[in-house]
């Protein structure tokens, strides 16, 4: 699967994006997520973030899944999460 990168500005919270491309004449909407968690949030102690990330992910809300996870920092590490209805939709496109 191809990829597009787009940079999106570094604000707090929840940010919603929604995208619609055209390929090949056919239009699709996708719909992504991207969230910063911090790491003051991790209810386990900062020695192993993999741990923290995967106890922060683990009550996520279920109609999305995990995209991407980019950079962290000493801050907080952003998550990039995609619907999973669409996610399927994509996946069956790529294959047909």
């Amino acid at each position: 699967m191809a990829h597009i990168a787009i940079p999106l500005p570094n604000t707090k919270g929840k940010q919603d994006v929604e995208i619609e491309v055209t390929i090949n004449g056919q239009k699709q909407q996708l719909h992504y997520r991207v969230e910063l968690f911090y790491w003051e949030n991790c209810s386990i102690p900062h020695v192993d973030r993999a741990e923290c990330i995967k106890d922060m992910l683990s009550g996520y809300d279920q109609d999305w899944t995990l995209y991407f996870i980019g950079s962290p920092t000493d801050e907080f590490v952003p998550i990039t999460f995609v619907r999973k209805d669409e996610l399927e939709r994509q996946k069956q496109l790529a294959f047909s």
